[in-house]
C-alpha cells in the first residue's frame, strides 16, 4: 500500500491545506508545483496553507517554489502560509526569500534543561 505524499483537503474556514510529508526532493518537485500553481492561478481559495510538520528536508528547487508561490499568491490575491515548519526548515525558506510574516507556528526546539523556545 502506497502512503500519499501529498494530502490536500479544504479547511472549515474555505483555506485550502496542502501536507506533504518526508523529504522533499528533486523526485516530487514538480508535482508539487503543479499542485501549488494551479490551486493559486485557478481555485484562488481565500488562504493556501502549507502544512510543512512532516516535511523533515526540502530540497533547493523546492525551496524555490514555495518561496515562488508567496508572490504568485499576492498576484493573485491568494494568502499563503507555511505553517509548523521546523527550526532548520524554517531558516532555509527564510533564506530562500520566503517573508517572515508567513512562517507561522515555527516548532519549538527542547533546551537541555527540558526549557523550550521558538526559532526565528
Amino acid at each position: 500500500m502506497r502512503v500519499p505524499e501529498l494530502d490536500v483537503e479544504t479547511g472549515p474556514d474555505g483555506s485550502l491545506i496542502v501536507r506533504p510529508h518526508g523529504v522533499l526532493g528533486p523526485d516530487r518537485a514538480v508535482e508539487l508545483r503543479q499542485l501549488l500553481v494551479h490551486s493559486v492561478r485557478k481555485i484562488r481559495p481565500l488562504r493556501l496553507v502549507l502544512d510543512l510538520a512532516d516535511v523533515s528536508a526540502l530540497d533547493p528547487i523546492n525551496l524555490g517554489t514555495l518561496s515562488a508561490v508567496c508572490g504568485l499568491g499576492d498576484d493573485h490575491q491568494v494568502v499563503v502560509f507555511l505553517d509548523r515548519a521546523s527550526p532548520g526548515v524554517a531558516a532555509d525558506l527564510a533564506a530562500a526569500g520566503v517573508p517572515q510574516q508567513r512562517l507561522r507556528a515555527v516548532r519549538s526546539t527542547t533546551l537541555v534543561s527540558g526549557e523550550t523556545f521558538t526559532e526565528m
